[in-house]
């Protein structure tokens, strides 16, 4: 009967680590499912059928699987999937998740492409291109906050994503031609850098101005010139560093 009690009370034991290993998992790998029904309301109320209508389903995918509230300041999570920017430090913002996902679309991303996006910010859109895209290179600015997005990136499992730090002005001209580039700072003018970095067929998505402000998309051609489009108007953070050089227009920015 004793040996039959201590049987009994191994498997008891072996079935309760059982269970806490289980746990451990289960929590360990919830990250990015935790919050996920805020994340379906935030696509559906925010994002669907909102302004300019945002359909890519590659695009709606993205912003349903990353975990927005991982990417901002502790104190700013409950406010994560709130329908507008949030402080991030350093004078910084991440865009309200509608401008994250119009600019995402805009650049029309395949499986197979390369990105650059300037101004990494919390890393969050970083995040976004890179479950749509190959391979994302991202560079910030203000050392803090791009080490602090490398790690964070690193911690969630975005492989796929390199950030550097620096000024995003030249771009990243040893990894171009890129397929499409996205700037999440304004610059009062285009960055010619960043045109020539394109590949034929490629898309510059940014906002330009100091004090307006308008999105464009700028499509590079076969013939090595540039169609484009301005998309809306909008307030972004300016782009520092060599930009800040650069004279402020009020008028569209011209092509090169």
């Amino acid at each position: 009967m004793g040996k039959r009690r201590d049987s009994l009370r191994v498997v008891t034991i072996l079935l309760t680590l059982a269970v806490i290993a289980c746990s451990e998992a289960t929590l360990l790998h919830s990250g990015p499912q935790d919050r996920a029904v805020e994340r379906r309301r935030m696509v559906e109320e925010q994002i669907r059928g909102r302004g300019r209508d945002i359909s890519d389903p590659a695009v709606l995918a993205a912003m349903e699987q990353v975990p927005r509230h991982l990417f901002v300041p502790e104190g700013e999570r409950k406010n994560a999937y709130a329908d507008r920017p949030l402080p991030i430090g350093f004078g910084q913002t991440i865009s309200q998740p509608y401008i994250v996902a119009l600019m995402t679309e805009l650049l029309d991303l395949g499986p197979g492409d390369r990105v650059l996006e300037i101004g990494t910010g919390s890393g969050y859109q970083a995040a976004v291109l890179s479950r749509i895209a190959r391979e994302v290179y991202t560079i910030e600015i203000v050392k803090p906050l791009g080490e602090r997005a490398r790690r964070t990136l690193g911690r969630l499992g975005y492989d796929n994503v390199r950030v550097r730090i620096g000024d995003g002005y030249k771009g990243w001209p040893e990894k171009a031609p890129f397929d499409a580039i996205l700037v999440t700072a304004a610059p009062p003018t285009v960055p010619e850098p960043l045109l020539k970095q394109l590949k034929v067929g490629g898309k510059l998505v940014l906002p330009v101005g100091r004090v307006i402000q308008n999105l464009y998309v700028f499509t590079k051609r076969a013939d090595g010139g540039f169609d484009k489009k301005e998309v809306l108007p909008v307030l972004f953070v300016p782009m520092t560093g060599e930009a800040q050089k650069r004279r402020s227009s009020s008028d569209p920015p011209s092509l090169p």
